[in-house]
């Protein structure tokens, strides 16, 4: 979901770890699948004002194989907004594989990983790791959550002059016990450690599930 600018200061992009080879694919999910739905709240509080909007996320696409996601996210109370908001995002699944905790874009150092994925509880066995080799030596294949990255790429519905930024990116952490969904929005020019808070809903509709040949 969009989220509002903040004067900071910006941070230099790095370059990215490479991904591994050999490591098994991330634990089959039922609650992470196309069409599922989930709802809850993103805080965008700041220093002058707290304040949190009603979210609902869609996955929409899912390629296990490559380590890819995709879906919308609708904030449905943003101030000044007639209408909800809806973006469309895709996502990396951290399976050491396609992709490592380490970020390597985004304008996202490998400390800023770091200190966000650290703020899951779930994340505090695979820290010492991490911090050895970007986790690449971890099998997450039985790890009862999922890491993963969300990037929002387009508005949907509202134009860019809007008000808003999707400059940024989500850290996301995903429960295959519960469907629940932690993530904290990072972006160097907005309020830090914006968290997402999503469960899962009952409903699911239909998507697209896309085979590895399908992707680049």
């Amino acid at each position: 979901m969009p989220v509002r600018v903040v004067e900071s200061s910006t941070t230099s992009q790095v370059s990215g770890q490479d991904a591994s080879s050999g490591h098994s694919l991330p634990p089959a999910c039922t609650l992470l699948s196309v069409g599922r739905a989930f709802a809850g709240t993103q805080n965008v509080s700041s220093l002058q004002k707290d304040e949190a909007w009603k979210v609902n996320v869609r996955i929409q696409g899912c390629d296990l194989d490559n380590g890819y996601l995709c879906g919308t996210m609708e904030a449905l109370n943003v101030p000044l907004a007639d209408t909800p908001v809806v973006t469309f995002w895709e996502g990396e699944i951290v399976d050491n594989k396609n992709y490592t905790f380490f970020t390597g874009k985004w304008e996202a150092t490998p400390e800023d990983d770091i200190r966000h994925w650290s703020k899951f509880p779930s994340f505090a066995p695979l820290l010492s790791q991490v911090e050895a080799d970007g986790g690449k030596s971890l099998d997450l294949s039985n790890y009862p959550y999922i890491f993963m990255r969300w990037k929002e790429q387009y508005f949907v519905n509202v134009g860019i002059d809007c008000g808003l930024t999707i400059a940024g990116f989500y850290y996301v952490c995903f429960s295959c016990s519960d469907g629940s969904i932690n993530g904290f929005y990072y972006d160097p020019n907005s309020s830090p450690f914006q968290k997402l808070e999503l469960k899962c809903s009952n409903e699911k509709h239909l998507g697209f599930t896309f085979s590895s040949y399908q992707l680049q």
